[in-house]
């Protein structure tokens, strides 16, 4: 699943159907490896690292939500985030002993076994109050209102946090939860690892000695007939520009999050790669079914079967492991160590 920030924003048959691909797929297995797939491709590990020692919560603490509710968190033990990446923050903290539940993008080995409550965006309260939480770490895109309403009803602090769109948003997702959870400064901490991290990754990014790269990221899910071209808003834009590359749908003046794929859009952006998701790819036949998408086999990307894959619980996180899917895009952009 993209975790795209930007997939509840898709026409509601498209969210219907992205998301039951979604459940049908994103619980199982890696990607395919493409025929022909460039180094990198399976660069990002399935865990997180936490920080060591664990921190000790210094509760209760009063935070505000971007819902514009005050929310006032007692106790950290039985934390519920309703979303992969949130569920990755609190583990990399070094709280996951804390976590009690899991969205189904939440597929990171140390989430993995925990019991699911939501699906793309699909929040059971139900399933969540059953859980007894302390603490439910919910996002903009986290739904529907009424079952956010029904677990603030039943006395859970809940806090919404605004979804990722870029690089910029790493620093103040983190900083959020920290705070939530009273450990602010392991919250500092990981933001100081990150950072470090990101800026280690761009410093061994070939120096522009002509025309950069040109990535299209395409969203495809192909059991659904889902098959969408990212637009300025799509969550990829910040990772694709901070390795060097242009992102066409942005450079082609697709202001929306997504559109559907056409041949026209596809030769207006004339990508020299492709970007997808593994099991989006996965989902199509593998670049071999990627390039009978129309319009796809017509493109430079296409006809070079260029394609960039990065797992789909992290490629738009924006969280503590952005440093391994930049270091991922970097590796397959400039075929380093091949």
């Amino acid at each position: 699943m993209p975790t795209p920030a930007a997939s509840y924003r898709f026409p509601r048959l498209v969210v219907a159907a992205a998301a039951l691909a979604i459940a049908l797929t994103a619980c199982g297995g890696t990607a395919t490896t493409p025929d022909r797939a460039t180094p990198g491709a399976a660069a990002v590990p399935d865990r997180v690292e936490p920080l060591a020692p664990a921190p000790q919560p210094a509760l209760p603490v009063t935070v505000s939500s971007v819902d514009g509710a005050r929310v006032t968190v007692t106790s950290a033990d039985r934390v519920v985030p309703l979303s992969g990446s949130l569920n990755e923050i609190v583990h990399t903290l070094g709280l996951g002993r804390q976590v009690v539940a899991r969205d189904i993008t939440a597929t990171f080995e140390q989430a993995a076994q925990l019991p699911v409550v939501t699906r793309g965006h699909d929040v059971s309260a139900e399933s969540v109050l059953s859980l007894r939480p302390t603490l439910v770490l919910a996002e903009t895109t986290s739904g529907p209102g009424e079952a956010i309403q029904q677990i603030r009803d039943a006395g859970i602090p809940v806090l919404v946090i605004a979804p990722a769109k870029g690089l910029d948003d790493v620093p103040k997702r983190i900083e959020a939860v920290a705070a939530a959870l009273g450990v602010k400064e392991a919250g500092t901490q990981l933001n100081q690892r990150t950072a470090d991290r990101i800026a280690t990754v761009r410093k061994d990014i070939p120096a522009a000695s002509g025309k950069k790269p040109r990535v299209a990221f395409l969203y495809l899910r192909g059991t659904a007939s889902v098959y969408l071209l990212g637009g300025s808003d799509s969550g990829a834009a910040s990772l694709l520009e901070a390795a060097g590359a242009v992102d066409t749908g942005k450079d082609s003046g697709l202001g929306k999050d997504f559109t559907p794929i056409t041949s026209e859009a596809l030769a207006a952006a004339a990508p020299d790669a492709i970007l997808v998701m593994s099991k989006g790819l996965e989902s199509v036949g593998g670049v071999d079914g990627l390039v009978k998408i129309p319009g796809v086999a017509q493109t430079p990307a296409g006809m070079d079967r260029r394609v960039l894959t990065v797992d789909d619980g992290v490629l738009l996180n924006y969280g503590p492991r952005t440093d391994q899917v930049l270091s991922s895009l970097v590796t397959q952009l400039y075929n380093k160590g091949a």
